[in-house]
């Protein structure tokens, strides 16, 4: 009996330390973990040399490891947003290989003073609407070089030559892109359905501010966008306006072949009339 007894006593705390054990081990799986403080940080710098003036393009940026005590005042950390924001921003001074961008050290579009700060010396800004097509559908950034080609339809022309497309401007500097809404007073009907255009605005002499407005009136205006390699000064052909019949050899087949016009000069008592057959 007290045998019975003994090994009764010893199962009982057997079951008592099993149930000691997994509540224990319950409570410690309900405890909130330990959050680990971040020791280092991402950081945008400069993938290449950038000079002072120069326009940002998402090429331009790279991330940096910084240890958190070491980070720069004023650093931008790397998020997507901020590489978003910093597109088509302009570098104060000069920016070596590596180095941090700062915020006190660009000046976002927008800002007041911008333009002011990106324009040459004696060079204008103009701003035209392209859309997505016309544009490059979004591929085209501050600080590309940019031809603009005009598109027009010639009324009273023959078919050959009722559109024509044309340089008006050649190598030009995209300072700033954009987007707003086409507004047409004429058509109040219309207002939820307009379409969103894009705007971009280039630099420019003053005569090219007045040739690209009067184009912006004529007809549709594409982006045409440079190599990164330039040619070398005067190696490009003059581009001369081509034609809907050069295009469409069917277009120009359809024109009606003139006529040749025979003329007989008839002289009768002094008098000298001419026919045309």
């Amino acid at each position: 009996m007290v045998f019975r007894l003994g090994i009764f006593a010893i199962l009982i705390a057997a079951l008592a330390a099993v149930v000691v054990f997994g509540y224990s081990i319950l409570n410690q799986s309900h405890k909130a973990p330990v959050a680990v403080a971040p020791t280092t940080e991402q950081v945008l710098v400069a993938a290449l040399p950038l000079s002072g003036g120069a326009l940002i393009q998402p090429t331009d940026l790279s991330s940096a490891t910084v240890p958190v005590g070491a980070v720069p005042a004023n650093a931008i950390i790397d998020t997507p947003q901020h590489r978003t924001v910093l597109t088509g921003a302009m570098i104060r001074t000069p920016l070596a290989q590596g180095g941090v961008i700062t915020n006190d050290g660009v000046i976002y579009p927008g800002d007041h003073g911008f333009l002011a700060a990106v324009l040459e010396p004696g060079m204008r800004a103009v701003t035209v609407a392209v859309d997505n097509v016309t544009g490059a559908d979004g591929l085209i950034w501050p600080g590309d070089r940019v031809d603009i080609l005009l598109t027009q339809n010639i009324v009273g022309a023959p078919d050959a030559k009722s559109i024509a497309a044309e340089i008006v401007l050649s190598d030009v500097r995209v300072i700033a892109t954009g987007s707003e809404l086409i507004k047409d007073s004429s058509d109040n009907s219309n207002k939820d359905n307009q379409q969103p255009a894009s705007t971009v605005t280039l630099e420019v002499t003053q005569e090219q501010a007045a040739r690209c407005l009067v184009a912006v009136n004529l007809g549709k205006l594409s982006l045409i966008v440079h190599s990164a390699e330039n040619s070398p000064s005067g190696s490009s052909p003059a581009f001369v306006p081509v034609y809907a019949g050069e295009v469409s050899p069917a277009l120009s087949a359809s024109q009606p072949t003139p006529q040749p016009v025979t003329t007989v000069n008839v002289i009768s008592s002094g008098d000298t009339g001419e026919f045309k057959f």
